[in-house]
C-alpha cells in the first residue's frame, strides 16, 4: 500500500538530486586523484616516507573512522546542515592543502579533508531518502548517486593526469574547490532539511570510541595488504575489535545511543548490509590486483592503466540504468541475486587470462563484473535506508557507507594477501626449478614490483626470463584471486536470494 500512495518526487526535488551529486563526485576523486601527484609532491615537500604513507592513506582512513558519527551528528543537528558545514569546511581544506608549504601542514589539512568528506556521503545519502518517498524514484535515485562515485573514481586519474602535465601537483586539490561553492550556493534553496527532534544528547564518548575501531581495523587491514600479516596488524585489529565490543556494549546501555542496535534487528537491514560488503570486498580486492597487472604485466603506464579502467565505470553506469526497470519487473532478492551471478561470470572470465597479457579480457570481466555488482550496491543501500525509520536515516546511511568501506579494504587486504601468496608459492617453485639467479631471490619473490627491478639490474638473457617468470607468476596470483571472488558471489547470490525476500519483520520501522 505505501509504495503506491508514497508522494512522488517534484522537479525540485530532481535537481536537487544533482547538487547532492557535486560532493559524491567530489569525495571519490579524492580518493584517486592525488596518487598521480605523489612525484610531484615529493620532489617539492621531500617528505620522508612514513609522511608520504600518511599523506595518501589518511584521507581514507578518516573518512571511514569519522562515518557513524556524523551520520548520527546529522540526525541530530539536521542534514542539510551538517552537508553545508562539511561542504565549507572541504573547500577550505583543498585550498590550504593545494598550497601546503611542508610535508607535516599536507597530512594535516588531508586529515581535515577525510574529516569533511566523512560529512557529505551519509548526509547525502539521508537526504534522498527524505527527498524520495515513492520507491521506484528512490531505487532511481540512488542509482545515479552511486553513479556519481564511480564517474568521480574514472575522473580522477583523468583530471589529475591533465592538470600535472601544465600546473603544480597542488592544482588536482583545487578541482574541489568550485563544486563545493556551487554546493553552498544552491543547497539552501534546493535541499530540505530534517533532524530527529527526539533526540538531543549526544554521546562523545562513544563517537570516540567508534572512530578507534574504525581506524584501528582498517589500519591492521590496509597494514596486511601492503605488508603482509604480521604482528602489528593482528594487534591493531585486535585492539580494534576490543574497542568495537566496548562501542556496542556502550550503545546497548545508553538511553540515547549513538547507533540504535535494533537497526541490526530488521532482517533486511542486515542482509543487505552483508551482501553489500561482501559485494565491494570482491570488486575492490580484484580491481586492486588488476592496476598492477595492467602497470606491471602488460607494461601500460598510470594514466593509459586510467583510461582502460573507464569501460568498467560506464559498465556500472550501464548497470545502474537498467536496475529501476529490473525493479519493477523482479523482486528485489532476484535482482540483487542476478547480479552477483553476473559478477561471479565476470570473476571468472579474468581467471581465463593466460601467460600473454590479455588486455581485452581484463577489460570485458571489469566490465561485466561491473554492470552485474551496480543493482547489487544500488539495491541493498536502498533497503538500508528504506527499512530504516525516516528519523534514523542518517545513522543508517553512515553504517551502510561504512560496510563499503570496510568491505573494499577487506578485498584488497585479504584478496591482496591470497594474491601475494600465490604469486610468492610460483616464484618458489621457479626457483626450484633454476629459474631465478640466487642474487635476486628474496627482492623477486617478494613483490611483482620487486622482480621488475631486479630484472632491470641483470644481463639481458637472465633478466628477461626474470621479467617473464615474475609476471607469469603474478598472473597465476589474479587468476586465484579472480576464482575465488567468483565463488564468493556466487555463495552471496544464494545467501541474498534466501535472506532478501520480503518478510514481515522487514517492514520499516517495525520492531524498534
Amino acid at each position: 500500500m505505501a509504495q503506491t500512495t508514497a508522494a512522488r518526487a517534484s522537479r525540485r526535488d530532481w535537481v536537487g538530486l544533482a547538487v547532492l551529486m557535486l560532493p559524491c563526485l567530489l569525495v571519490s576523486m579524492d580518493l584517486t586523484v592525488l596518487n598521480l601527484a605523489v612525484p610531484h609532491l615529493s620532489a617539492d615537500l621531500k617528505p620522508s616516507s612514513a609522511q608520504l604513507l600518511w599523506i595518501v592513506d589518511i584521507y581514507g582512513f578518516l573518512i571511514a573512522g569519522c562515518l557513524i558519527t556524523m551520520g548520527t551528528l546529522g540526525d541530530r543537528i539536521g542534514r542539510r546542515r551538517l552537508l553545508l558545514v562539511g561542504a565549507a569546511a572541504f573547500g577550505a581544506a583543498s585550498v590550504l592543502a593545494a598550497f601546503s608549504t611542508s610535508a607535516d601542514m599536507l597530512v594535516v589539512t588531508r586529515a581535515v579533508l577525510g574529516i569533511a568528506g566523512a560529512t557529505l556521503m551519509p548526509s547525502t545519502l539521508s537526504l534522498i531518502r527524505n527527498m524520495f518517498h515513492d520507491p521506484a524514484q528512490r531505487t532511481l535515485a540512488i542509482g545515479i548517486w552511486t553513479t556519481s562515485f564511480s564517474v568521480g573514481g574514472a575522473l580522477g586519474p583523468l583530471i589529475g593526469g591533465m592538470l600535472l602535465e601544465h600546473f603544480w601537483w597542488g592544482s588536482v586539490l583545487l578541482v574541489a574547490v568550485p563544486p563545493m561553492v556551487l554546493l553552498l550556493a544552491l543547497g539552501p534553496w534546493l535541499l530540505p532539511e530534517f533532524s530527529d527532534p527526539g533526540h538531543h544528547r549526544y554521546d562523545i564518548a562513544s563517537a570516540l570510541l567508534s572512530l578507534a575501531a574504525v581506524l584501528a581495523v582498517v589500519y591492521g587491514i590496509k597494514r596486511i595488504a601492503e605488508d603482509g600479516p604480521d604482528w602489528i596488524a593482528a594487534l591493531s585489529i585486535a585492539v580494534g575489535a576490543s574497542i568495537g565490543i566496548l562501542f556496542v556494549r556502550r550503545q546497548a546501555r545508553l538511553p540515547e545511543p549513538l547507533i540504535d542496535l535494533r537497526l541490526f534487528r530488521i532482517p533486511a537491514f542486515s542482509a543487505a548490509l552483508g551482501t553489500n560488503m561482501a559485494g565491494f570486498l570482491a570488486m575492490f580486492g580484484i580491481s586492486f590486483l588488476l592496476a598492477q597487472y595492467l602497470q606491471l604485466v602488460i607494461g601500460l603506464t598510470p594514466l593509459q592503466a586510467g583510461l582502460w579502467s573507464v569501460p568498467s565505470s560506464v559498465g556500472y553506469t550501464l548497470g545502474s540504468m537498467l536496475t529501476p526497470w529490473l525493479a519493477r519487473r523482479f523482486s528485489a532478492a532476484t535482482v540483487v541475486g542476478g547480479g552477483l551471478l553476473v559478477a561471479a561470470v565476470g570473476f571468472g572470465a579474468l581467471a581465463g587470462l593466460g601467460h600473454s597479457p590479455g588486455l581485452a579480457l581484463v577489460v570485458a570481466g571489469s566490465v561485466v563484473f561491473a554492470v552485474g555488482l551496480a543493482p547489487v550496491y544500488i539495491l541493498t543501500t536502498d533497503m538500508i535506508v528504506a527499512t530504516a525509520p525516516a528519523e534514523r536515516a542518517g545513522a543508517a546511511s553512515a553504517i551502510s557507507e561504512t560496510g563499503t568501506e570496510l568491505g573494499g579494504a577487506l578485498g584488497i587486504a585479504l584478496l591482496g594477501s591470497i594474491a601475494t601468496a600465490a604469486y610468492r608459492s610460483a616464484m618458489s617453485q621457479a626457483v626450484a626449478t633454476g629459474g631465478i639467479p640466487p642474487e635476486v631471490t628474496e627482492t623477486a619473490r617478494a613483490t611483482l614490483g620487486g622482480a621488475l627491478a631486479a630484472a632491470s639490474r641483470l644481463p639481458l638473457p637472465a633478466g628477461a626470463d626474470l621479467l617473464a617468470t615474475a609476471r607469469d607468476a603474478f598472473t597465476h596470483a589474479l587468476q586465484t584471486a579472480s576464482l575465488i571472488s567468483a565463488a564468493v558471489m556466487i555463495a552471496t547470490a544464494v545467501v541474498a536470494m534466501l535472506a532478501l525476500h520480503p518478510r514481515p519483520s522487514a517492514v520499516p520501522g517495525q520492531g524498534l
